[in-house]
């Protein structure tokens, strides 16, 4: 099952007309529209996630960079422009979506503003579109300054710094993935050759995968309170080894290392809360790296560590899913990881299992 939680930007390109054609070069005109679905923003979490009704809380982006590729009749294709701007929640006004999508009618958010491209009088090139929104900034790499970049392939090999409080930002960061096609074209693609006045409906998604986390011990197994070595109660769980380096803005799929990283980003979940020994769920978000084991085995190692009746953490037994991922897909996914404990945790134990992912 995939999960597509989506920001929607809408783009309509139309000309204006250059009143002296001997102008040296005339402004493309990019009304934008930039729309999240409100049912997303801003609501309180009342129930545990994934129970009927439960609505996840998103942040408006407050930081967005847009990247105008252009192709001329048998060149390459070059950055046309780099737009970046820097929004505020006053910015935002609820309405509802106007426009092609099957979202008719949908409560959103909408952010309004001008830009303009300029562009040399009659010139016919196709363009690609490309975008990544943050509440946060980012800071890329390989070229920090992203107003250096001059081709579309340096474009899609940059990344973005996801360490420190980053990850408290991954949730809430989307891009346009470059594999994303329509009729086996980009779909941020947009023609001053063939179209009379071009425009774009494109649609955001996240770069951070969900990762979904459920334990249960049997009720047989469980302990009396009174009584509490007697039975197996969860005490510790803590999701390591996270991904924390740059990422791919526009290939969020393709974080690929050639085993399973052995330091990173950590999140504690469970430290000995009695309410949580028994059952419980959680969720967070992080960039879903990929290890390539051969060319056809692709997966996400979720790597844990889980304590029962006390154990010491530094003790803590060690347990990773190898997620099986599609990483040809454009969209990141939503990762399910059971955990059914039967029986007590070894200290410094440890154990494998491949599972496929929804």
């Amino acid at each position: 099952m995939l999960r597509r939680v989506r920001l929607y930007i809408i783009y309509i390109i139309g000309v204006l007309l250059a009143g002296c054609t001997s102008e040296p070069e005339m402004q493309v005109s990019f009304p934008i529209s930039i729309c999240l679905p409100a049912e997303e923003i801003h609501t309180p979490m009342n129930r545990l996630p994934g129970d009927p009704g439960t609505t996840e809380q998103f942040l408006l982006p407050n930081y967005i960079y847009i990247f105008i590729v252009k192709q001329k009749p048998d060149e390459s294709w070059v950055i046309q422009q780099t737009i970046t701007d820097v929004l505020t929640d006053e910015d935002w006004e609820k309405t509802h979506y106007v426009g092609l999508l099957p979202t008719m009618g949908d409560s959103i958010y909408r952010y309004t503003k001008e830009l303009n491209l300029l562009s040399n009088p009659g010139e016919k090139f196709h363009g690609h579109v490309y975008i990544i929104a943050s509440p946060a900034a980012l800071t890329f790499t390989p070229i920090t300054d992203i107003a250096t970049i001059s081709t579309e392939a340096q474009l899609l090999n940059e990344k973005f710094d996801t360490n420190g409080e980053m990850q408290a930002a991954l949730p809430h960061i989307y891009s346009t993935p470059y594999n994303l096609k329509v009729d086996d074209q980009y779909y941020g693609f947009f023609s001053f050759i063939n179209q009379k006045v071009p425009h774009l409906n494109l649609l955001l998604y996240h770069v951070a995968a969900k990762v979904d986390i459920k334990w249960y011990v049997p009720e047989d197994k469980r302990i009396d309170r009174e009584t509490p070595d007697n039975g197996i109660r969860l005490t510790y769980m803590k999701a390591v080894n996270l991904f924390d380096g740059y990422a791919y803005c526009f290939r969020p799929m393709e974080d690929t290392v050639t085993s399973m990283l052995t330091a990173g980003h950590s999140i504690l979940i469970n430290d000995n809360n009695e309410g949580l020994w028994w059952e419980g769920r959680d969720y967070f978000y992080t960039i879903p790296y990929i290890v390539e084991d051969s060319p056809d085995y692709f997966y996400f190692p979720l790597q844990m560590l889980l304590c029962t009746n006390g154990t010491d953490p530094a003790n803590a037994y060690k347990a990773t899913l190898n997620l099986h991922i599609d990483h040809t897909s454009p969209f990141v996914p939503w990762l399910r990881a059971d955990f059914n404990i039967n029986s007590k945790l070894a200290p410094n134990g440890s154990s494998t299992q491949d599972v496929n992912w929804q």
